[in-house]
């Protein structure tokens, strides 16, 4: 004798018409657009002064903030496909396109930072003609556009993965910058052209700590692991303290996006909640102790008697 009841079924259709996750009822799409045009638009600026200079410090950080320009603009797209409903098979909508956002956007930091990387060690080695004045001029210009496209996306959720992602872009530029206006500096008192490849290798060495970040975070959630500071321990041990609950096994706590634990459980209670008609009460009052003590909005239970693990199958105790 089993009831199976899940919580988050019972939620769907006033989840979808009341409340949106995430980045799709936080995030605001004026903030991130704004950031891609003012992104744009220096990003041209800057490939025809790092043509012109010969910096590849002034390239790099045009590459980082081609991909910038694209994290945003996938995030704006993403944002656009988190607000679809559940529909036929999309059982969840597409609330992971957030967290493939965020892989995306690891990738392209990798990738850049390997391309990058590979043309400073060989201009570490053989270091080209380098005009410190323009060098510093863009980079100063860049640090203020950066500070601002920062705060910009910075407003947006950045509980977000997706948003999360656009960020680190920035900020990682914002370094970079601060990084080639050093360069500048040096070129221009010295005229140490190393300083340029050098300055690259930082932004490298940042893109690097980024992209590791998101790709993590990101993998976690597609693994279906547990969310950070996740106690299955502590979890168990709360809804067995509610009245006429014995046990809870299979217990299954994950992500669909990267604000949206979800939680499943068997939850073994007194065979005679099924003869007296507790037992829809029971699952009230097991929901509230998930409710009132852990951060979780969907939530399947399956409640069963005693007598039934003796033959469940597939049953981890």
């Amino acid at each position: 004798m089993v009831l199976a009841v899940s919580e988050s079924r019972r939620k769907d259709e006033r989840h979808y018409e009341g409340h949106e996750h995430a980045i799709a009822g936080d995030a605001d799409r004026r903030y991130l657009t704004a950031a891609l045009l003012l992104l744009g638009l220096f990003m041209a600026c800057e490939v025809a002064v790092s043509l012109v200079t010969g910096s590849l410090a002034l390239l790099s950080d045009a590459g980082h903030m081609l991909s910038d320009v694209g994290a945003i603009a996938i995030a704006l797209w993403t944002m656009k496909l988190t607000r679809r409903p559940a529909h036929g098979g999309w059982t969840w909508g597409w609330q992971r396109a957030e967290i493939l956002s965020a892989a995306v956007n690891g990738i392209t930091m990798l990738v850049v930072a390997g391309i990058v990387g590979v043309e400073a060690v060989r201009r570490l080695i053989h270091p080209p003609e380098v005009s410190g004045g323009p060098v510093l001029a863009v980079a100063l210009v860049g640090v203020v556009v950066n500070i601002v496209v920062a705060g910009l996306v910075a407003r947006a959720n950045r509980s977000s993965l997706n948003v999360e992602g656009a960020y680190q872009h920035i900020l990682t530029d914002l370094y970079g910058f601060i990084g080639t206006v050093i360069a500048g500096l040096v070129i221009m008192l010295t005229g140490w052209t190393r300083a340029d490849p050098i300055a690259s290798l930082v932004v490298c060495a940042l893109m690097l700590h980024a992209s590791w970040g998101l790709l993590r975070d990101a993998g976690l959630v597609l693994l279906e692991a547990a969310p950070a500071g996740t106690d299955l321990d502590e979890i168990t041990r709360h809804l067995i303290e509610v009245p006429g609950v014995h046990a809870v096994h299979d217990l299954h706590v994950w992500s669909i996006g990267s604000s949206q634990p979800t939680l499943s459980a068997h939850v073994v209670v007194d065979e005679e909640c099924f003869r007296n008609g507790h037992a829809p009460q029971l699952l009230d009052e097991v929901q509230a102790c998930l409710a009132s003590h852990f951060d979780v909005e969907h939530s399947s239970f399956q409640l069963e008697p005693p007598t039934h693990s003796s033959h469940e199958l597939g049953a981890c105790h």
